[in-house]
């Protein structure tokens, strides 16, 4: 943003908003409340409800237009109207791509030479430089422009790199599958736990639940869990305490 002198404010302020819906266990989470929620469920749409309704005890908070419309074009088909939103949608894809990769490799799962050479001799062989090619070229591609742009040869080969991350750490048997079939089980179970045990959801969400129905205030509940606090929740819920005889 400062080096397409747009509005850091506007950028900023979207981008700490714009994840605030992603689910425990991420994209796998999501996709569990969206095949449950009537009308299913996205992280971006979430991350504006988190905003407009959630925070603040219900009363939300008193954000732009424009943030809210980066926060919500993020992703999804709609396309933000300003070009703070607009980086953000590109730059949001570069951080988890790349994460994603480095998180991969530090994990063993796939090794830097998976990555074809053709891709890397244009992108770059580390994290860093990955990250720095393309960001320094969307600041030339777009700057004196309308619009936020990449040059054409570059979404190719990166979409690329994000099928070698995908097709390499997929398919190990055993390992991510096997884990997101156990994740999803429990955001289920423990979906159908509070939906059937409303009166244990927490105070702040009484008011969604008498307001706009039992499943939205579950889901609003567990979306805004951690990782480790749905475990938390789900070994309250099924896992019986522990007892000693005295």
């Amino acid at each position: 943003a400062r080096g397409l002198r747009l509005n850091e404010d506007l950028a900023e302020a979207a981008a700490y908003g714009h994840d605030l819906g992603h689910t425990p266990f991420g994209h796998a989470g999501e996709r569990v409340l969206n095949e449950i929620l009537p009308g299913g469920f996205a992280h971006n749409e979430q991350s504006l409800r988190v905003v407009d309704r959630l925070e603040k005890e219900g009363e939300g908070l008193n954000l732009t237009y424009e943030v809210r419309r980066g926060i919500l074009c993020h992703t999804g088909p709609d396309r933000a109207e300003t070009l703070e939103g607009q980086l953000l949608r590109l730059a949001d894809k570069i951080a988890y791509i790349n994460h994603d990769i480095d998180d991969a490799i530090r994990g063993r799962i796939i090794y830097p030479m998976d990555i074809p050479l053709s891709i890397s001799q244009v992108l770059g062989f580390t994290h860093s430089e990955r990250i720095n090619t393309l960001t320094v070229d969307i600041i030339t591609q777009s700057a004196g422009r309308d619009a936020i742009l990449q040059s054409p040869r570059l979404p190719g080969r990166y979409g690329r790199t994000a099928g070698v991350h995908v097709r390499v750490c997929l398919p190990q048997s055993g390992g991510p599958r096997g884990r997101r079939g156990r994740l999803r089980s429990l955001l289920r179970r423990l979906f159908d736990y509070y939906r059937r045990e409303p009166d244990k959801l927490p105070p702040e969400f009484q008011d969604i639940r008498m307001e706009e129905g039992v499943e939205r205030a579950v889901c609003d509940y567990i979306a805004g869990m951690t990782d480790v606090y749905a475990v938390e929740c789900f070994n309250a819920a099924f896992i019986p305490k522990s007892w000693s005889v005295k």
